[in-house]
């Protein structure tokens, strides 16, 4: 079974297959995928209060844990396992052959509700698939990637197994500077983040998010619109509905675009947030990638600095797209933020201790979402052995 999916590939590509040493790349560097925030026009406050100092929420915690009250509902996490499985070769112009590295992914998106206290699996989606040189398509057919995919698919083995590959997808073979194995890694990254913009609309159509049911999405919601969605103001519009209801919690940011009360940026302004504090929310936007879409943000310290390693260690960022016209006139009203923060600080315990070292910035649902989605993987082995 080994290297019948590459074999096979190969041919169907005119290319040739080195029968590589597959290896995973989580642990290599990190593909840098540019949702940079340099540029990013920052406005001073995104709330109804404009607050100028931190914000104790400690009070607010414990009266909303005695009272039971809860607005956090559902819980979303998306990830991506990559492997580079082998090398191909091509043959350019003039007879010289260039060599490109294929990888492979395993994409999972899940979301977890909880109900009555406990959390239970809603939904769940796994996708199989191999990023490949865009080379590999050397006549341009429209639909030759999605027919390659069919095709693999149809493997013997691969279907006695229940197993099927989902895309190819091409990666640019242009010389930006970038490495391949990073180029092939975004595509797949991408394409998990469109899974997770998926499942959200689909839990957004269904009704299931609303005033009394909110979702914490793992990550940042700076989800960049298509431009199909950006030119047609119905569909931009309803891209923004899907997140009236969701919010991301961030375990990592970048602490240089942190902005004091000012609106200038002071990364300490962040690190010396007070334990059960919030900043004053922000309202920024960049029009050249999420077009007039704008976003509120703010930071809350969830656990003791002495407690933790950095400085930043014990801090997440929260973000919310601002949806309705009273918001992106006048903010998000700052009782709710207080109400979310509140019970987003009560999301901290039981924490994760000694099994991820980014404890103290894990929220337990989202911790327990994130390992059942994990769970669901191949291991390393069995994955690598398909290809």
């Amino acid at each position: 079974m080994e290297d019948r999916v590459m074999k096979i590939l190969a041919d169907e590509t005119g290319g040739k297959s080195y029968k590589a040493h597959k290896y995973g790349l989580d642990n290599a560097e990190r593909p840098f995928i540019d949702y940079s925030e340099d540029g990013i026009i920052w406005e001073r406050t995104a709330e109804t209060v404009p607050h100028r100092s931190y914000v104790n929420l400690e009070k607010r915690s414990i009266t909303l844990a005695k009272s039971g009250y809860q607005l956090l509902t559902y819980f979303l996490d998306g990830s991506r396992r990559v492997y580079k499985v082998d090398d191909h070769s091509y043959v350019m112009s003039g007879g010289r052959s260039v060599i490109y590295p294929i990888i492979a992914g395993q994409i999972g998106v899940g979301c977890c509700r909880r109900e009555n206290k406990i959390v239970y699996p809603e939904l769940f989606k796994r996708e199989i698939v191999i990023s490949v040189p865009d080379i590999a398509n050397a006549d341009g057919k429209s639909g030759f990637f999605d027919a390659m995919a069919i095709k693999l698919s149809r493997i013997p083995v691969l279907q006695s197994m229940g197993i099927e590959i989902k895309a190819v997808i091409p990666y640019s073979t242009s010389n930006t500077g970038d490495k391949f194995e990073d180029k092939g890694t975004a595509c797949i990254q991408d394409r998990m983040i469109q899974a997770e913009k998926d499942m959200v609309a689909e839990l957004a159509k269904q009704g299931r998010l609303n005033s009394r049911n909110y979702l914490i999405k793992d990550g940042s919601l700076e989800y960049r619109p298509t431009k199909e969605i950006l030119k047609d103001s119905r569909k931009n519009q309803l891209f923004k509905n899907n997140y009236n209801w969701v919010i991301g919690v961030s375990k990592n940011f970048n602490p240089e675009v942190c902005l004091d009360i000012g609106g200038k940026p002071n990364p300490g302004y962040v690190a010396d947030l007070k334990l059960y504090h919030r900043t004053p929310v922000a309202l920024y936007k960049k029009p050249e990638l999420f077009g007039d879409i704008k976003f509120a943000v703010w930071y809350i310290r969830i656990h003791d600095r002495s407690r933790t390693r950095t400085a930043f260690d014990g801090i997440v960022k929260v973000e919310k797209m601002l949806v309705t016209h009273e918001e992106i006139e006048y903010g998000i009203d700052s009782e709710l933020v207080d109400i979310l923060s509140a019970l987003i600080i009560n999301e901290r315990n039981p924490v994760c201790y000694g099994s991820d070292l980014r404890w103290a910035n894990h929220l337990y649902p989202v911790y327990l979402t994130e390992t059942y989605v994990k769970s669901k993987y191949l291991s390393a082995e069995s994955f690598l052995h398909l290809f």
